[in-house]
């Protein structure tokens, strides 16, 4: 009886050791091949929607993913800086089961039409010359879509 009393308590300690949290080999290549896939050129955004298309705003911008995790938004001399990365997704209902638990972490803190893009978006599809995010709001229940197609 004490045998199965301590086996019992080994078994609950190393469950709860388990981390729900743990990027498994092949979240982590497609991790990878997303940040790939990002880097590998520039890229326009061809459809932004966010209550209305607001696809305009960012007309004549290109945008560089860069290795150290900035992005430029370039348009002429105007250039808007920001960070991204991609990440492993903390919630799997949101996603495209195709392209498993990774988020698609966009962050500007400034100007305004920039500062909307910033979010933890979900990635909808993508092929070697466009990705399309998908973002379901918490706050007004909205779906946003975001699509970028290489320049």
């Amino acid at each position: 009886m004490k045998s199965l009393n301590y086996l019992l308590v080994g078994m609950i300690m190393i469950l709860a050791a388990c981390d729900d949290n743990e990027v498994t080999p092949d979240i982590q290549s497609q991790i990878e091949d997303v940040q790939s896939l990002a880097k590998s050129g520039d890229w326009i955004i061809t459809y932004y929607f966010d209550d209305k298309d607001e696809t305009a705003d960012y007309a004549g911008y290109t945008f560089t993913f860069n290795e150290n995790g900035s992005i430029i938004a370039k348009n002429g001399s105007t250039e808007v800086s920001g960070t991204w990365s991609v990440t492993r997704d903390d919630d799997s209902n949101d996603d495209n089961p195709d392209e498993g638990d990774i988020d698609f972490n966009i962050n500007f803190i400034s100007p305004e039409k920039f500062a909307e893009l910033s979010d933890d978006w979900d990635i909808k599809s993508r092929t070697s010359s466009k990705i399309e995010l998908i973002d379901v709001s918490g706050g007004n229940g909205g779906t946003d879509f975001l699509t970028f197609e290489r320049k």
